[in-house]
């Protein structure tokens, strides 16, 4: 892997994963005159330094002469960790990291003065790395409020404070390098990336605009040796503001949902599918009695638009959804053969959210033949049993193919299931031989499959660099009968 993309934590110094802010709002284009000093001597003493402290139970082996069926001894011992935070209430809530506080037994908040107070867990989301602390001080407790990140811009100034290596209080300036950041850690990634220094400790520590807001809470960075070289990434305040509210309302955080799978859609699948252009959240599976399912959303729809909220990547749906509250009803614009239509849904809340599933076989470049080298077989009852497939599953295995074929290239294995070509069901190869040499006849570059794997599901579009190339689609050796 290279090291850009290796993600270090910073909440605990002997972790590999790194996590690092929050941002907010817009801030001034000019430098202050007299520096920073005031910025940090108004935002540093609602900054907290986040120890935790976890007990292991650790197995150890029986002394020589011990019987083997008696259970392995166990050992206690203790894991230590470091983070950062911040209060954004007089009485004492702190927001931090979930990877800071996760399994911890005991958690201990040290303010600016070196006070140190026992700190509770009053909720954590892991699927945005979010948590939410209380400390009771005998005073109200400084502290800093969230800012606007919708306003933040590239090139805007940064004030990342936190508790790298354990030293406490330590400032650093930088700037935004970017914003909408997919990091791949989960379906909710929307990272803005800053350039402050950022070490191991400094999780869950805030980033501030020049305004002294918090825009950013601190959560990771890309490093090649666990240090700090300028590749910072910060969960924007915008995303972290509803969470903190759930957190402190609930305990818990209550999401939008409606009950689907999506994929992205590449340009190959955006050519199958007839869209003008590249954009929108193809749905790969619907749940049964669904929010999704009542509005009539098929499987192979593409939503366009969700609330009024266009779709540029399929990755915004999840949070979009999720931001809905339970009982609202929106409308969704889909794709649909060939042509937009408008839905009306109401969301449900639970927590489950719309799943990306892999898109990395999607579109690869076609060669001579999709079926060339590849063995298909209609689901036979024998068949199913060893592909452990639901009785409701239709469609056409693949029982063997040549490991240079094209089939292989894009992403095909033995016991795959073709279950569509060109949106419509097959049941044998011939029936995915004619779909092909009818979308060769139609002049089309690029075959439109549903394959099943498991128990997911998944586009890929087979595309051929001329329309004319279709026609190799059509050669396949019918695969020998299972008994």
């Amino acid at each position: 892997m290279r090291w850009a993309q290796r993600l270090l934590s910073v909440g605990a110094l002997s972790a590999a994963l790194v996590f690092t802010g929050m941002s907010g709002t817009a801030v001034a284009n000019d430098l202050p005159s007299e520096g920073f000093a005031d910025l940090a001597a108004k935002v540093t003493p609602a900054v907290v330094s986040i120890s935790t402290h976890r007990t292991l139970d650790v197995s150890v082996d029986n002394p020589p002469g011990e019987s083997a069926d008696q259970e392995k001894n166990k050992d206690s011992r203790s894991s230590a960790s470091l983070g950062s935070g911040f209060i954004i209430d007089p009485s004492g809530y702190v927001v931090t990291n979930y990877h800071v506080v996760a399994d911890a037994d005991e958690i201990l908040i040290t303010l600016r003065g070196g006070k140190s107070f026992p700190g509770t867990l009053v909720g954590a989301d892991e699927k945005t790395d979010l948590a939410l602390l209380k400390v009771n001080a005998p005073s109200p407790l400084p502290f800093v409020s969230f800012g606007d990140s919708d306003a933040i811009r590239v090139g805007d100034q940064v004030m990342a404070v936190g508790n790298p290596y354990g030293l406490g209080g330590t400032v650093t300036m930088g700037i935004v390098s970017a914003t909408g950041r997919d990091l791949h850690a989960g379906a909710f990634d929307d990272f803005m990336q800053i350039d402050a220094s950022i070490n191991p400790g400094n999780s869950g520590g805030p980033s501030f605009s020049l305004r002294g807001e918090v825009i950013g809470v601190n959560s990771a960075i890309a490093s090649p040796n666990g240090g700090s070289v300028g590749l910072a990434f910060a969960i924007p305040a915008n995303m972290a503001k509803p969470i903190v509210q759930d957190l402190r309302l609930h305990g818990h955080v209550v999401r939008g949902w409606i009950g689907i799978s999506i994929q992205e859609v590449t340009p190959d699948l955006a050519e199958s599918l007839e869209l003008d252009e590249q954009g929108g959240a193809l749905l790969t599976s619907i749940q049964p009695r669904s929010p999704a399912a009542a509005a009539g959303l098929q499987q192979g729809d593409v939503i366009l638009a969700f609330d009024g909220h266009q779709l540029g990547e399929s990755r915004e749906l999840p949070r979009i959804v999720a931001g809905e509250p339970a009982g609202k009803r929106v409308s969704v614009v889909v794709w649909r053969d060939g042509s937009s239509r408008t839905l009306s849904l109401e969301v449900a809340s639970k927590e489950e959210k719309p799943l990306t599933a892999p898109a990395e076989q999607g579109g690869r470049p076609m060669a001579d033949s999709l079926l060339s080298g590849l063995q298909l077989a209609a689901l036979t009852e024998h068949l199913r049993r060893q592909l452990a497939l639901p009785g409701d599953v239709r469609g056409v295995a693949i029982v063997d193919l040549a490991e240079s074929s094209f089939a292989a290239r894009l992403g095909l294995r033995p016991g795959d299931v073709i279950e569509q070509v060109e949106r419509r069901y097959v049941s044998s190869p011939a029936d995915v031989n004619r779909l092909v040499q009818r979308a060769a006849l139609k002049g089309r570059s690029a075959v439109l499959l549903l394959v099943r794997r498991g128990s997911n599901e998944l586009y890929l579009a087979a595309k051929s660099a001329k329309s004319k190339n279709l026609g190799a689609l059509l050669l396949y050796r019918p695969a020998a009968r299972c008994a």
